[in-house]
């Protein structure tokens, strides 16, 4: 059973992530303070340390010098901010093993956690939670639509071949999936996938990440690493985000794609490496291209053949099929047995935008499954932007059937199939009952 000491000030964060931890057999402590920690680091022997790097008394920088001093093999993880990652990257060059960027699924602190304790001797080494092959917690689930056929025979074609692949699409239409499932059908398939977000990595860190380093080349290099392109030699590299590498990387990245070569930091011996590269954007990078933000050359190296990934409001009919896989995969998680949807959920889920995509779809699912005390999900416990979605849209209607030039049938129709009775009239109508009584007055219509 692994020792874990977890140190953040948010009370509610700091219960929830203990509570996941203890339920996967680890023995945790929790502080809310720097002095708190220290007391124990002092007391006791940890396995592994996760701390916030900024805490109410005292930085978690002072958490992973003391357990320095200690001389313990104690695995540090620490857990940052977008705001502060310059301090999580003063931490790794101190020794800390690993940092993770908040807000982050329960999963990905027990990733990192796992290879703490699996590290040989939990030697401090620099890298991030992207460093190792990604698990890809969802599958690539093909539609029903005529824009996902067309993205299913795209994938067909191109996974056999070695071509480069620029992935385009929003955010959260699942581009990493489509990436994964290019890599599961080609002939590399049983070679490493090695998923990379290119916006995660700090750039005091980015070519050690890529191309790897040899032990003393910089402050906090205790151990040769292996970078991301070595990782997945024989296999493919996902680089995701591609747009937000800085310039001087772009360089260094063209010229591994161009030569098959890369030459880890502070080593004189260039490694071969035969990989295949899929990357993606939410970006137009033809756009940076011509702005200078982006190397053309490196364009055009990375796009020998692109997809788009058509957005979840250009994907009607696929709707369920998405909502449906979701619902199956919470179940599991969440341990619940919920049948299906409701008529209403589904009115909402068909009338909202869905701005975040198959990853807002699979939130709003899973929110739904835990609020959920019935066999159906009802739509109370949908978000109220996506309820807010399906009462405009109404009024809408309300709004259209007068723009129609045949309101005039509808009205009569209406009466007549409520045998008069115009409240019936007006609710089947979705208007009020003043609203009917001007309409019929500008008609002549008498009752």
């Amino acid at each position: 059973m692994a020792k874990i000491l977890l140190v953040e000030d948010d009370v509610a964060f700091c219960t929830m992530l203990k509570t996941f931890l203890v339920k996967k057999d680890c023995e945790v402590d929790a502080v809310y303070t720097a002095t708190e920690a220290l007391n124990l680091v002092a007391k006791k022997k940890y396995d592994v340390v996760i701390s916030d790097v900024r805490l109410p008394d005292k930085e978690g920088l002072e958490i992973l010098q003391a357990i320095n001093k200690k001389g313990e093999r104690t695995g540090v993880i620490m857990m940052t901010s977008y705001a502060e990652i310059s301090m999580a990257v003063n931490a790794i060059k101190e020794g800390a093993l690993d940092y993770i960027a908040k807000p982050f699924h329960p999963e990905v602190i027990m990733k990192a956690i796992n290879e703490a304790l699996q590290d040989e001797g939990n030697v401090p080494a620099v890298r991030t939670a992207k460093a190792q092959p990604t698990k890809i917690e969802d599958t690539y689930i093909k539609g029903g639509s005529e824009a996902s056929a067309k993205l299913n025979n795209y994938i067909e074609l191109v996974a056999p071949t070695n071509m480069s692949v620029l992935i385009m699409g929003e955010s959260g239409t699942g581009k990493e999936q489509i990436a994964k499932s290019i890599h599961d059908k080609s002939k590399r398939n049983s070679a490493p996938f090695i998923a990379v977000d290119c916006g995660a990595i700090p750039r005091e860190l980015a070519s050690s990440e890529f191309f790897g380093h040899v032990k003393g080349s910089f402050t906090g290099a205790v151990n040769n690493k292996t970078g991301h392109f070595e990782a997945a030699n024989g296999g493919t590299i996902f680089l995701d985000e591609i747009g937000n590498l800085n310039y001087e990387l772009q360089v260094q990245l063209l010229r591994a794609l161009q030569e098959r070569k890369v030459k880890p930091v502070g080593s004189n011996e260039e490694i071969n490496v035969n990989i295949r590269v899929i990357a993606a954007t939410n970006e137009d990078l033809f756009a940076l291209v011509k702005k200078g933000e982006f190397r053309e050359d490196l364009y055009h190296r990375l796009n020998e053949f692109s997809i788009k990934v058509p957005s979840l409001k250009d994907r009607d009919e696929d709707l369920m099929i998405f909502a449906n896989y979701f619902l199956d995969s919470a179940n599991k998680e969440l341990e619940k047995d919920i049948t299906g949807f409701s008529e209403k959920t589904i009115a909402a889920f068909k009338s909202y935008h869905w701005p975040g995509n198959l990853r807002e779809l699979k939130n709003v699912v899973k929110r739904a499954v835990l609020l959920s005390e019935t066999e159906y999900i009802s739509s109370t416990c949908l978000p109220a932007e996506v309820l807010a979605a399906r009462e405009e849209q109404k009024e809408e209607q309300h709004f259209s059937l007068f723009k129609s030039k045949n309101e005039q049938e509808l009205i009569l129709d209406a009466l007549e199939k409520t045998h008069g009775n115009k409240s019936k009239a007006a609710r089947m109508l979705s208007i009020d009952r003043k609203t009917l009584y001007n309409k019929l007055k500008q008609y002549g219509i008498k009752l």
